[in-house]
């Protein structure tokens, strides 16, 4: 089978976003890029992720055409692809609709500093300008808004995660939602202090080598 490992890694992490609560029902979606093949292998559209087979994944090209499988690809190919084609560093992307992270984002704020953590994105977590889901202008907002950023908030949507390989845009998603639940919790409490950007500076540098060394792909 064409893409196999990819394949059954968007199954796997698939089922995690539900099983982690950072999506509920078909919600949210996921994709792998393999850039040697020039393909994209991505989460069917409306199939609850446990009753995904690898050969309900999508095969895709850079272009967007599919190279293999019978299934509708998720909605949100389109930015999928435009971040493929933004950065040559994203391997995966994690979209997700988890509670906090989505409720900031219905807010219209980015996720500013207020704990270290927010450093598996950058300094924060910025937004993307609202656009309707599935369009070519979302899209467009998500590429331009994320820079260099693995995180960047969709308005009135949810949350898109970058990274090298898919645990590692996975757990970009989990960290962002649990800091964003901090930041939802300490503005119902108070102003929260924001850490400045000289030790976010220190942060994300530690945080390159943060971990056991990943293989790219799954």
């Amino acid at each position: 089978m064409l893409l196999e490992k990819e394949r059954k890694a968007i199954i796997r992490f698939g089922q995690k976003l539900v099983t982690s609560n950072l999506t509920t029902g078909t919600g949210g979606n996921l994709s792998l890029a393999n850039r040697r093949k020039n393909l994209v292998a991505i989460s069917p559209s409306g199939i609850d992720y446990f009753e995904t087979r690898p050969q309900d994944v999508v095969l895709t090209n850079m272009d967007g055409d599919i190279q293999d499988g019978q299934r509708k690809p998720s909605s949100e190919l389109s930015f999928h692809l435009e971040l493929y084609r933004a950065r040559a560093d994203i391997q995966a992307v994690v979209h997700t609709h988890s509670v906090y992270a989505t409720t900031i984002a219905c807010l219209r704020w980015e996720i500013p500093a207020v704990h270290y953590l927010v450093g598996f994105s950058g300094n924060k977590v910025p937004l993307a300008p609202y656009a309707t889901f599935g369009t070519q202008e979302l899209a467009r907002n998500v590429a331009r808004a994320i820079g260099p950023y693995n995180a960047v908030l969709l308005a009135n949507h949810g949350l898109v995660t970058v990274g090298p390989n898919m645990a590692a845009a996975f757990t970009t998603a989990e960290e962002i939602e649990f800091v964003a639940r901090l930041y939802y919790q300490s503005k119902g409490i108070g102003q929260p202090e924001i850490l400045p950007d000289p030790e976010m500076e220190i942060i994300v540098e530690k945080f390159k080598t943060y971990g056991q060394k990943m293989k790219t792909g799954g």
